[in-house]
């Protein structure tokens, strides 16, 4: 019986052990988690706090196959679950840093630049504006339970400790168009802006040849902005859909690579 209990106590700190990594380097990649505001004390105490809930359905998972042990392949394993989560996911800030970059540009907003707080780098004022406005979809939404949801469901495809280490060519031929596609996102975000300001800028070149005496390079940048920011308030309603598919997306994406994995 003592046997028993000690065997039991093991595989229960060993699954503790797997999560714990699977889970801390999700959270130190995937947005909104990763973001630098939130105390490394509190990430830490969460990742805890969040293991400790997974170990019960760890073992469950691992009671029809074979024991949980505890390895030095076992740990990389739940290092790449996790990256694969957090790597992926992280698109989606790309997605944002990239659509507020073009904005920017098509505001004369180029040279104006703010710490973010996220990455502690200086990024555009634009760039920052969509990253925070993400943040909040992403909180309002409930899109970070539900990213916590797919890694309970990870357990049941990967059992933890059964990821293997080995080169597949379909992960990255998966990896290439997410690269390319979360570029064509980022233009579909800023699109209206574009457009609109371009529009602007025409109808002002137009207004310039009709009337020389027009000043143009002063009333230019005041109209692109004035009317890109209409532009910008009127899109706002649709960006909470337009967040909640591209990380849904994305989260699928990383579950279907994490199985293709485990199948390899």
């Amino acid at each position: 019986m003592i046997a028993s209990t000690t065997t039991d106590w093991n595989s229960l700190a060993t699954a503790l052990a797997l999560a714990l990594v699977r889970v801390s380097v999700m959270i130190a990649l995937a947005p909104f988690f990763d973001s630098r505001s939130i105390a490394p004390r509190t990430k830490a105490i969460f990742s805890i706090l969040i293991c400790v809930l997974l170990v019960p359905a760890a073992a469950a998972a691992a009671s029809s196959g074979k024991a949980i042990e505890l390895s030095f392949c076992a740990l990389l394993g739940e290092v790449a679950v996790g990256a694969i989560y957090g790597l992926t996911l992280s698109l989606f800030n790309e997605m944002l840093l990239l659509a507020g970059q073009i904005v920017g540009l098509q505001f004369s907003f180029s040279l104006v630049n703010l710490l973010d707080p996220a990455s502690e780098i200086q990024t555009p004022l634009m760039s920052d504006l969509f990253q925070l406005f993400g943040t909040l979809v992403i909180i309002a939404a409930g899109l970070d339970r539900i990213l916590l949801a797919s890694m309970v469901r990870s357990l049941r495809a990967v059992p933890l400790g059964g990821f293997p280490l080995t080169a597949d060519a379909g992960t990255a031929r998966t990896l290439v168009p997410m690269l390319s596609g979360s570029f064509f996102a980022a233009l579909e975000l800023a699109a209206p802006v574009v457009v609109s300001t371009v529009l602007v800028e025409i109808a002002v070149a137009l207004m310039g040849k009709l009337s020389p005496q027009l000043p143009v390079i002063s009333l230019t940048v005041p109209m692109k902005t004035l009317t890109g920011f209409a532009l910008l308030i009127g899109s706002l309603a649709l960006w909470p859909r337009f967040f909640e598919a591209r990380f849904s997306s994305l989260l699928d994406v990383a579950e279907r690579l994490i199985a293709q994995g485990a199948r390899g």
